[in-house]
């Protein structure tokens, strides 16, 4: 095989490698599981219980696209599903009010963070660690360490159809994440900003030369993943219906498994809304036939560090061969 056809080859294995590593898992469970793993309410349970992760791993990457990365989203989920459902029982405001009052809440959230990091100049690791760990603070605070439990007659129908309502069959969720993913591709594909969010994450100081509002952008990055963690608190408390203080961290893992896994495929190199929607639903196939397979607790926890690690590797991979190209 001549170096230009080898060359094309790993390309294409790079490029395409993740959809079609999400074929092979899908068909092993599926000869694995014959009867319970290629059903159709198997998928639209894959697709209603990777929903949030899934929205999360979109909302990290878009700092990630700016080469900084928002370790509060676990802790700001956890905030927002507590503040929605502290209000849906304490309070008499309509539960659209309330969810307007989440987001908006976790979008200043990731103001604070994009001025810590910007203005403050103070690392991204840090600083999100740091909001984080006081809005798990916050969390405690409101809940007094126990977990807020909806009255007898139950939460807003409204409200819990956020994520049990269907269309077309399939789980509403599923079509939020589509549109989001719409989006994303349309701002960080087509668009000036978008455009300029990649040039800031590969040269910084190239991007204040040409001309490029650098902080400004950094700044509403964070501010848009938190925004959309803040939506997605909201579809937490739809999906649980009990306000739990400490069930936002547990989300953190997914979330970067699926941002850093996303940019090892379709766009090499580059954290891409589709390349994360494809390792998303990687994490969802794999962790679901784990699952049904009837692996121990940890297994799961298990995978998820063990593909973190791999797309982290993949990523450094992918831009050191991007570069030599």
């Amino acid at each position: 095989m001549s170096k230009s056809a080898s060359a094309s080859f790993s390309s294409k294995i790079g490029t395409y490698g993740l959809p079609l590593l999400a074929v092979l898992l899908f068909a092993f469970f599926s000869l694995k599981l014959p009867n319970t793993y290629p059903t159709a309410s198997n998928l639209r349970a894959i697709l209603s219980n990777q929903s949030i992760p899934a929205l999360l791993a979109l909302g990290a990457m878009i700092p990630i696209v700016t080469a900084k990365f928002d370790l509060s989203m676990g802790y700001a989920l956890g905030l927002s599903h507590v503040v929605v459902m502290y209000l849906l029982v304490h309070s008499h405001i309509s539960w659209v009010l309330i969810c307007i009052i989440a987001v908006l809440g976790t979008a200043c959230v990731g103001l604070v963070n994009g001025l810590l990091v910007e203005f403050a100049q103070i690392d991204s690791f840090i600083a999100t660690l740091g909001t984080g760990s006081v809005l798990y603070a916050f969390s405690g605070w409101i809940t007094h360490g126990g977990r807020i439990v909806p009255p007898v007659e139950g939460l807003p129908v409204g409200f819990t159809n956020l994520m049990n309502a269907k269309v077309a069959g399939f789980p509403i969720s599923a079509f939020y994440i589509l549109a989001l993913v719409a989006v994303l591709v349309l701002v960080l594909e087509y668009l000036p900003a978008g455009r300029g969010l990649y040039v800031i994450g590969s040269n910084p100081r190239a991007a204040e030369l040409i001309g490029i509002p650098k902080r400004r952008y950094v700044v509403l990055s964070f501010v848009s993943a938190s925004a959309i963690t803040g939506f997605a608190g909201c579809l937490l408390a739809a999906q649980q219906q009990i306000g739990n203080p400490s069930i936002g961290a547990e989300y953190l893992l997914p979330a970067f498994v699926g941002a850093l896994l996303g940019s090892t495929t379709l766009r090499v190199g580059r954290a891409n809304a589709l390349g994360t929607l494809v390792a998303v639903a990687i994490l969802a196939i794999g962790v679901s036939g784990i699952q049904q397979l009837g692996a121990e607790f940890w297994a799961t926890p298990l995978f998820n560090g063990l593909t973190l690690l791999a797309a982290v590797g993949l990523a450094g991979y992918s831009a050191r061969r991007r570069l030599k190209s």
